[in-house]
């Protein structure tokens, strides 16, 4: 994580709100692993901060589903067992084509051009970290039409505490070949580009789906050191 220089007069609401996104981007890029320890005092000592902005910083990210806190123990990177993932993602299965549906009437021109092109990124990238940002912004963007706050929220804790776990798939995938993902991308972008919300759902609960019984048939990801 790259440190953050502040000034004695930050308020700590705002030093919070940077430590909470530093700490996020290592929990989402994989710098800290599921069931790790977070520290505070190293925290504190990184930003030079008092221990009060990074415990806030900490229950925004609980919020979020990146963070557990312990009784007695503290901070530790959330991690799920196999039969959490699983449900996670079958909620997931049948909350996300409901949040596309909201979403396609209101996409703009340029994001469904947006969509096609990110999909054409990912078919390109050998890179599993970029793949991993690059399907990150194509799903969030193809429901950025969405108003509703509620659904979203819950759709992107679900993202958050899954997103290890959708690493280790993709470099599982990667090695027995990564097609059906570019073409279910490939899918969802015609569905979207022609309006058509039920072809869309089927498409994207079909896409997730298949993520889910390849996990389920896999449970050494889940004690996977994550490295």
């Amino acid at each position: 994580m790259t440190p953050v220089t502040t000034s004695t007069d930050t308020p700590n609401a705002v030093l919070s709100i940077r430590i909470a996104d530093a700490l996020r981007v290592a929990i989402l890029s994989g710098e800290l692993s599921p069931g790790e320890r977070i520290r505070q005092e190293e925290i504190a000592e990184q930003y030079g901060a008092s221990r009060i902005p990074v415990r806030e910083a900490l229950r925004i990210l609980v919020t979020d589903g990146l963070v557990n806190m312990v009784s007695n123990s503290g901070a530790w990177v959330s991690s799920l067992t196999q039969e959490e993932c699983s449900e996670h993602y079958q909620i997931r299965e049948r909350l996300e084509p409901l949040l596309l549906r909201y979403s396609l009437p209101h996409l703009a021109p340029a994001s469904r051009e947006r969509l096609r092109a990110l999909a054409e990124e990912m078919k390109a990238t050998k890179d599993i970290e970029v793949f991993m940002r690059l399907d990150r912004e194509f799903h969030w963007l193809s429901y950025s039409g969405a108003s509703t706050n509620t659904l979203s929220d819950i759709i992107e804790r679900l993202w958050n505490t899954t997103q290890p776990y959708r690493r280790v798939f993709t470099r599982m995938v990667r090695v027995g070949g990564i097609d059906a993902t570019h073409l279910e991308h490939e899918l969802l972008v015609d569905a979207i580009s022609r309006g058509d919300s039920e072809d869309a759902e089927r498409i994207l609960l079909g896409h997730i789906r298949r993520t889910r019984i390849e996990l389920d048939r896999h449970p050494e990801v889940f004690t996977h050191d994550f490295d």
